[in-house]
């Protein structure tokens, strides 16, 4: 099935029992960056934790409500303040009395060219969760582990029970996750990377797209891809200074038009990796250059 086919199809609103453990209600909003929908996670029974409420549509927290009818929302658990991940915990939260915890807030606006670029700026956790911090619920234990580089605050949280990582956009599955500077940062995210690989988790539970079967061969898999990109760039370099959108157009032809932009941003976090490791540099005319 081709996005829109997908999309059409898509369980909008529906209450979908992924595992003993864990429900998934989708939002309806898909996009060239949360493909079908925001996946919002119900974890445990009759006392339960949420993660990622997702943006702030109406019907979206009506479903999430009547999913949770006749059960106890103790905490509302948050992986990063994109607009597509965050927002709705206000609403659950005032209707549930739930607690908002997970990552920090963010105090920088990303200038990057991409849907769900904007931060929700209103987000304040009643606590921050940093790596190893835990909530737990009637047979449910939720650990978070730091995962900065699609944003800086990224938290990915670990049911123990199942061993499985609720990954958010860090590792996604259905598409590589944008790295858009000046918050992304592609060195923290090749990090993060190697750190949920090397983990022993089951599954991952991305808040776009299905579940990851085999997540330590997609993580290795993802980042053979971005040592793919950066040696693109470098080859690209040595034919003399370039500008990104000159880049973009040589290692992304075969891609939608429309993710030039976002693509634009992961190039220029590969550029400012190089720079740091001095290997490539910024020109005053905007071009990149070999260091």
């Amino acid at each position: 099935m081709n996005i829109n086919e997908q999309v059409a199809a898509a369980p909008y609103g529906i209450i979908e029992q992924v595992s003993p453990l864990v429900r998934r209600v989708l939002a309806r909003n898909p996009s060239h960056f949360t493909y079908t929908g925001t996946g919002t996670y119900i974890i445990g029974r009759g006392t339960v934790a949420v993660i990622d409420p997702g943006p702030e549509i109406g019907e979206h927290v009506q479903a999430l409500l009547a999913a949770l009818d006749g059960e106890t929302v103790s905490d509302i658990l948050i992986t990063h303040t994109h607009f597509d991940h965050s927002p709705a915990a206000r609403p659950l939260a005032a209707a549930t009395g739930a607690r908002i915890i997970g990552c920090a807030p963010l105090a920088i606006m990303d200038d990057g060219p991409r849907a769900d670029a904007g931060f929700d700026m209103e987000y304040t956790p009643s606590a921050i969760m940093s790596d190893a911090d835990t909530v737990t619920g009637p047979g449910w234990t939720l650990s978070a582990v730091d995962t900065p580089g699609h944003t800086s605050n990224h938290v990915c949280y670990v049911l123990a029970e199942e061993a499985a990582l609720f990954s958010g956009d860090h590792v996604m599955g259905w598409s590589t996750t944008v790295v858009a500077p000046p918050d992304g940062d592609m060195a923290q995210y090749l990090d993060s990377l190697r750190k949920v690989g090397s983990r022993e988790d089951n599954v991952f539970y991305p808040t776009h797209g299905p579940a990851i079967a085999e997540p330590q061969r997609l993580v290795k898999g993802l980042i053979g891809h971005r040592r793919q990109r950066e040696a693109q760039i470098l080859r690209l370099l040595q034919d003399g200074p370039q500008l990104i959108e000159v880049m973009v157009e040589n290692m992304y032809a075969a891609v939608d038009r429309a993710l030039w932009p976002a693509a634009g941003r992961s190039v220029l976090a590969h550029l400012l990796h190089l720079d740091a490791r001095g290997m490539a540099r910024a020109q005053e005319n905007g071009a990149w250059a070999l260091a």
